[in-house]
């Protein structure tokens, strides 16, 4: 075997992997299976299996109904090892012959992919029904070594399940040997199978059985030329054998070549012949008075030419660009485009989006930047803030109720939040679901059964109940301090000189806040007054109150601020904004996983995964691999 014969048969058995590989990444694709699909039967039945360094010829006896394909099968073998029958459709399974240890050196599963493979015992098995595909094999010492011979059941039955397996078999053959009668050689179903034989450059012998010596010897030539033109086979040798069921019987058929019958054919270029070509083929100089040996004639093919050939064609039927491989990629390629679009139209995020989503109260957002900066005080600071903060507190109470019992009792901001958020989330669910029933209402072949199956599935009752239960348990002040304690430890991170400066301020007003609580007190602002000093002794709170309300001013008066204050300040707005907008995103996207999880499942992630295919490193080794096995042809 030539190194690139054998370079080949690595490239298809690297071919094959990645292709069972493709397939697999392909099912979120829906495409039909590959198993059925003739260029993927013939790389597993074909190329596959007999890419080997010992070459062998697999002949298979083809034909029509009741035509005498097992009687010519017999002929070959040298015995009656099928059984025949004067009726219709007689051979319901193939039955093989394999030389002497071919079963020891091969693997007969392998060559016949997708058959049981029984023991040949009895001459009639083949006759009896079966639902399965079985093939019956049985050595023979008369086979030549490097030879398998088949009887085939029908290739134009009523029985369906027999052109199953004529085609199995047409796909493991390297040879054909058709068996052809005057009723049988135009038939459609008999040129559409031999059509795809010669698709695939199979060595082809024909025998018109059945014949009346002489009177039909000026038909069947007519016969042979319909034949070979309607189905493009150019037959390796042309036999003639007469209609004579004794001899048929009792394994003594003649058959006769008549190099003359083929008329109109051009003559063969191979010079000093007295043969004519059959489709630039030479036949053997001999006379219809003189019978020869079907067998003999197999038996002296070239085995390594037809075995090349056979497969060479096989390969190109799998490489063909309209209906080969290339074709399955193109066909993945269109498909992932498709849902590409079907992806961005139902994506999860745009569906759940909601462009409105209401922002946290900002005295929510300033009362947990103090208490964090409260958490950051150290020291004589810590203790003289601590200490006022807790008399103010303290002191705020009776007015607090008071307040209550005349005006009643308010709702807090962050309870006021929860509310507007629940009816954002109610606002985003409808919206979800009327761009779910308008999609479905466009028809889009792979969006409408899963909408279809959103839609009819789970209410959306059932969905809201569900969302409510889960937002009231949502613990909104812990997310925000949460959330607060990250952005403002980014603060301190990323601007530690502005930090610095804020903490110099904040030790400014520890020192004379005691002076300025007494101030308040004798100029008559009381407890109003002691709430009004807690704000202002705080300047990360100072900032944040001022910023809340569009100003950046400090409560003491511009004049207490530097330049460098101001900076500062910039700066915590900066900070302020991110950490709203920060929290509302971080709500919005738990509306997003909550839909995710309980309404579209795993549909966005399945459409995005589909689209990436043919981006996949398999699909790409199937083309490098295809390419490779093109450059070898």
């Amino acid at each position: 075997m030539s190194s690139t014969y054998a370079a080949c048969a690595e490239h298809v058995r690297r071919l094959h992997s990645a292709i069972r590989q493709l397939e697999a990444q392909s099912r979120l694709l829906q495409l039909p299976l590959l198993a059925g699909r003739e260029w993927f039967e013939l790389l597993e039945r074909k190329l596959l299996p007999q890419m080997t360094d010992d070459a062998f010829l697999v002949v298979a006896v083809v034909g029509g109904t009741n035509i005498g394909k097992s009687v010519i099968f017999n002929h070959l073998a040298g015995c009656r090892a099928s059984a025949t029958s004067p009726f219709a459709s007689g051979t319901k399974h193939p039955v093989c012959l394999v030389p002497p240890d071919f079963a020891a050196r091969h693997d007969l599963k392998s060559v016949f992919r997708g058959f049981e493979l029984h023991e040949w015992s009895q001459a009639d098995a083949a006759l009896e029904d079966h639902a399965e595909h079985r093939l019956f094999w049985r050595t023979s010492d008369a086979t030549p070594s490097n030879l398998l011979i088949l009887d085939t059941p029908d290739i134009d039955g009523d029985v369906r399940v027999n052109w199953e397996r004529a085609d199995n078999i047409r796909r493991c053959a390297d040879v054909l040997v058709a068996v052809l009668t005057q009723q049988k050689y135009n038939d459609a179903a008999v040129k559409q199978f031999f059509r795809k034989a010669a698709e695939e450059d199979k060595a082809v012998l024909i025998i018109f059985n059945q014949v009346l010596i002489p009177d039909d010897e000026s038909f069947w030539p007519i016969w042979l030329r319909t034949f070979c033109q309607e189905t493009g086979v150019q037959p390796e040798f042309v036999y003639v054998a007469p209609a004579d069921r004794r001899a048929a019987e009792e394994n003594r058929l003649p058959f006769y070549v008549d190099n003359q019958a083929s008329g109109g054919w051009q003559p063969s270029e191979a010079g000093g012949s007295s043969g004519v070509g059959l489709g630039g083929m030479t036949s053997s100089a001999r006379q219809t008075t003189e019978p020869c040996s079907l067998k003999d004639d197999i038996s002296a093919l070239h085995f390594r030419e037809i075995k090349l050939r056979t497969l060479r064609g096989s390969l190109q039927s799998v490489l063909n660009p309209e209906s080969g491989l290339p074709a399955y990629l193109a066909e993945i390629e269109r498909r992932s485009a498709e849902f590409q679009s079907a992806s961005q139209l139902l994506s999860a995020h745009q569906l759940s989006e909601s462009k409105d989503w209401p922002l946290m109260p900002n005295s929510v957002v300033v009362q947990e930047v103090r208490l964090w900066w409260q958490q950051q005080r150290e020291g004589w600071t810590k203790k003289v803030h601590d200490f006022y903060n807790a008399i103010g507190s303290g002191m705020l109470k009776p007015f607090s109720m008071l307040r209550n019992r005349l005006q009643g009792k308010r709702t807090l901001p962050l309870e006021q939040y929860r509310q507007r958020e629940w009816q954002t989330v109610l606002d985003t669910v409808e919206s979800v679901y009327e761009r779910l029933r308008w999609f479905a209402e466009l028809g889009n072949p792979l969006l409408q059964p899963r909408l279809e199956k959103l839609l009819g599935g789970k209410s959306r009752v059932e969905l809201l109940e569900l969302l409510k239960t889960r937002h009231d348990l949502t613990d909104l002040e812990h997310e925000i301090r949460d959330l607060v304690g990250l952005e403002m430890d980014g603060f301190r991170k990323d601007s530690p000189q502005t930090f610095q400066f804020m903490k110099w301020i904040d030790h400014g007003a520890a020192a004379v806040r005691p002076v300025t609580s007494v101030c308040l007190f004798v100029t008559g602002f009381g407890p109003a007054g002691h709430a009004v000093h807690q704000v202002a002794a705080s300047t990360a709170l100072q900032f944040a109150v001022d910023i809340a309300g569009g100003t950046v001013s400090a409560v003491a008066g511009e004049s207490a601020i530097s330049g460098a204050a101001a900076t500062s300040a910039g700066v915590f707005e900066a900070r302020f904004r991110r950490l709203h907008a920060r929290f509302a995103a971080k709500r919005a996207s738990w509306l997003a996983r909550m839909l995710k999880e309980h309404l579209f499942g795993d549909l966005p992630d399945e459409l995005q995964a589909a689209t990436l295919v043919p981006q996949s490193e398999t699909f790409q080794t199937v083309r490098e691999t295809m390419g490779l096995l093109e450059s070898s042809l």
